[in-house]
């Protein structure tokens, strides 16, 4: 049930946990009750300058992701065949441009150096540092990738498997029955996907080959983030809401309201603020969430249709990409304060 607006909740979870036990086949995977995927609003026309600076880039971003070790900021092109790598300390610089065989406009979350982009039946490594990009071929149409702390790869699916790939790119496990995989996040040794066709969040439990705990996540989830105190974080793009939830167990603790379509979203782990893009308005926003309920402490006008986010935790500076090219903007968060 969606949370009416102007109420924050706290859940437990309650009759909104569905357990998911044993092995499940490609078949219960393909049986499953499913909705059309929510997708962010279109954007309308600004009303207000964005904040910070903003630059042009060579196209179109859907979405983004930061890597503190090469402080680069990633930016994906909507049809994914460009990789936009930019040094957060110099945003003026030229983009150095990593060419992609093009897949669905997704990024896994950068791991020391190192960041994963699906390609089709196959995921590209690249290195960040030196822009090298490796593939590798995978069993399936990929719609997300995470690198996993074993040094592992686990790839999503289209058709909802989840698999997991050896440092040589081999397949080590499949573990099947959700609809879709849309996205992944990480916190320590826990997996957990994303599944917008059925609008869910569930527990991998790649040990036991077996989908874990799984929870609804609003009326339309796109997208999640991590932090480093555990939690997944959810945008309900169709809902309005900030959904989050703790690991291992799975649990469901905040449901906030968010008007105007929450879609894009990053965590700032030094400055613990969560930050989600407003498609239906063209703004960011910054939460705490410290005090169990979500408090606004930024708000910024952005770029048209601001689709991409990502933060440098290390200065606190976001960045909010256009996915109808109008350019990267950078906003100094801490100056802002």
């Amino acid at each position: 049930m969606r949370v009416p607006a102007g109420r924050t909740t706290t859940v437990l979870a309650g009759a909104l946990l569905l357990l998911v036990t044993g092995c499940s086949s490609k078949d219960e995977g393909e049986n499953l009750k499913t909705i059309e995927p929510a997708t962010a609003a279109v954007s309308p026309a600004t009303v207000a300058p964005p904040a910070g600076t903003v630059r042009p880039l060579p196209g179109a971003v859907e979405t983004a992701g930061f890597d503190p070790k090469t402080g680069t900021v990633a930016l994906l092109t909507a049809d994914a065949d460009r990789l936009l790598l930019l040094p957060a300390a110099d945003p003026a610089a030229a983009p150095r441009e990593v060419q992609l065989p093009g897949g669905v406009a997704n990024l896994g979350a950068p791991r020391d150096g190192v960041l994963l982009v699906p390609a089709g039946r196959a995921v590209v490594r690249v290195d960040l540092a030196s822009g090298q990009a490796t593939t590798v071929e995978v069993d399936g149409d990929v719609s997300s990738a995470a690198l996993l702390e074993s040094g592992a790869t686990a790839v999503g699916t289209a058709d909802g498997s989840v698999l997991v790939l050896d440092s040589a790119g081999k397949e080590t496990e499949r573990i099947s029955g959700l609809a879709s995989v849309d996205a992944l996040g990480v916190t320590g040794e826990q997996l957990t996907a994303l599944d917008r066709r059925q609008t869910s969040v569930t527990e991998i439990d790649i040990p036991d080959k077996h989908l874990g705990r799984a929870l609804r996540a609003g009326e339309g989830a796109t997208n999640l983030t991590t932090d480093h105190f555990g939690r997944v974080l959810v945008t309900d793009t169709r809902g309005g809401e900030l959904i989050a939830l703790t690991t291992d167990p799975l649990m469901m603790r905040q449901r906030f309201p968010v008007p105007n379509s929450p879609y894009g979203i990053a965590y700032d782990d030094n400055a613990n603020l969560v930050w989600v893009t407003l498609t239906g308005s063209n703004e960011v926003i910054g939460y705490d969430l410290s005090s169990g309920i979500p408090v606004e402490k930024h708000r910024f006008p952005t770029v048209r249709q601001p689709n991409a986010v990502a933060v440098d935790p290390g200065t606190g500076t976001l960045f909010v990409g256009s996915a109808v090219g109008d350019g990267l903007q950078s906003i100094d968060t801490k100056a802002q304060s």
